[in-house]
């Protein structure tokens, strides 16, 4: 097994130049789009499709009316003013992706950094949407495979402490019971790392990041902080199918 893995936005455009025909995928927007996918497959949602720009959610609505619409600009839910007219179902909490909302239904997203990320990937292997809710499940479903990518969407152009811990709370479990230990880059290394120190107290840690401290400003989105934070809430996989749809393995 080899790991690496991408710890700032910044990295994605090289994606495009590397082969991952036989790579698996994992994409961390901890707070919060990968979150909210977890949450809204767990719930029963039947798909969620991650586009990259508003329009293409919205060109999607449109040959496809029974969708729901979900996103954010800023942190903030799109409305009709930012997508010509139309006001997105959701935003981007997870709290808001609850069973009677989102149970068979089809989601389509798009997020400033995590459904980017997810669809730069989409030449891999396997691409997998991470979080802390899923953690253990993920881990176990890459069990065997020869090379693992982990992808930090960050914020903006940023790197988002809390995928780097995300992404090392995963390598620590990868790492957990091999007799041969896999090979790590020296960008996994460092994500290993960074969530080892503070691997006992890393809600505090998600809760006092960029991302985390801005969020918790906003009165309406503050509980998502924790929500985000809670490890293994969830036992299940999330994989993108070779339609460009999430959907719980």
């Amino acid at each position: 097994m080899n790991l690496d893995a991408l710890l700032s936005p910044e990295e994605l455009p090289a994606l495009t130049r590397r082969d991952l025909r036989g790579t698996a995928c994992v994409v961390f927007d901890i707070l919060r789009a990968t979150s909210s996918f977890v949450t809204a497959l767990y719930h029963g949602a039947r798909a969620i499709i991650p586009v990259s720009e508003i329009a293409e959610a919205v060109a999607l609505r449109q040959l496809r009316p029974e969708v729901l619409l979900a996103g954010e600009r800023d942190g903030v839910r799109i409305r009709a003013a930012q997508s010509g007219g139309v006001d997105f179902d959701f935003g981007n909490s997870p709290r808001e992706f609850t069973p009677e909302r989102v149970r068979g239904k089809t989601i389509v997203s798009t997020t400033t950094n995590g459904t980017r990320a997810l669809r730069a990937c989409a030449a891999a292997k396997t691409v997998l949407a991470g979080s802390f809710l899923n953690l253990a499940a993920t881990a176990q479903f890459l069990r065997g495979q020869p090379e693992i990518l982990l992808i930090c969407a960050g914020t903006g152009e940023n790197a988002a402490t809390e995928d780097i811990l995300a992404a090392g709370a995963l390598v620590e479990l990868l790492l957990a019971g091999q007799k041969v230990r896999p090979k790590t880059s020296s960008n996994a290394f460092a994500a290993h790392m960074a969530f080892s120190v503070r691997s006992e107290h890393f809600p505090n840690a998600v809760r006092d990041s960029e991302n985390g401290r801005r969020l918790l400003a906003i009165p309406e989105l503050r509980d998502d902080v924790a929500f985000c934070a809670r490890r293994d809430f969830f036992n299940l996989v999330a994989m993108m199918h070779a339609d460009g749809s999430l959907r719980r393995v």
